[in-house]
């Protein structure tokens, strides 16, 4: 009996009640098939319904061909928007040239007089639009949470169809879950306040996201 189990039946017995424990092995063997439950039809492209569901949820979207093009394109979109052009990135994406795109990116976690973070991303889920970021020493959380603008680079490769088939990805890849898994949906907002939706109340006011493939 392990030490749940013991206090559990103290408070049982201390209330006079018999209850019967539950089937723990019913239990742990459904969790580990991991069930899919009733997903609505997929009538929709992966690639196009993910960009479709981003921009709705207040994310700007552009697709570059190559990964190397990813500095330039930060580029373009910082000056055009008169954001820093310097800020933090992943140390995963150290060997971009961002150099040499006029970019002083440094790749270490975010503080939080950063700016401008730009990360990668675990895989992105077409249904909702959403990024599924795994932390780990190459893809710390802060650069996603800590800078008032998030730039996500997303592989095409990488959009599946629904949250059920990133977290069977996940399983799949790694084994074991990381320390931490965020899912970013669009730029962090509340409405807390009188039922207005503000922009950027706990986490980065602006999400863009870079599609490579």
């Amino acid at each position: 009996m392990s030490s749940r189990d013991a206090i559990l039946g103290r408070v049982r017995s201390a209330l006079g009640r018999k209850v019967s424990l539950p089937d723990t092995a019913a239990i742990e063997s459904y969790i580990a098939a991991h069930p899919v439950g009733l997903q609505p039809p997929r009538d929709w492209e992966p690639e196009l319904r993910f960009r479709a569901r981003a921009e709705a949820l207040a994310s700007t979207v552009e697709k570059v061909s190559s990964l190397q093009a990813v500095p330039g394109a930060v580029a373009r979109y910082l000056v055009v928007n008169k954001l820093p052009t310097g800020g933090v990135c992943w140390p995963s994406l150290r060997k971009l040239d961002w150099i040499g795109a006029g970019l002083g990116m440094e790749d270490r976690p975010a503080r939080g007089d950063d700016l401008v973070g730009v990360t990668g991303c675990y895989c992105a889920i077409a249904e909702t639009g959403t990024l599924m970021l795994a932390s780990g020493p190459d893809t710390p959380a802060a650069a996603s949470l800590l800078p008032e603008t998030h730039i996500a680079v997303v592989d095409t490769a990488r959009i599946v169809p629904f949250m059920e088939d990133a977290w069977a990805l996940l399983r799949a890849e790694r084994g074991g879950l990381p320390r931490a898994v965020n899912f970013v949906s669009g730029p962090s907002r509340t409405a807390d306040i009188e039922q207005t939706v503000t922009m950027g109340a706990h986490g980065p006011y602006r999400v863009h996201i870079i599609l490579v493939g």
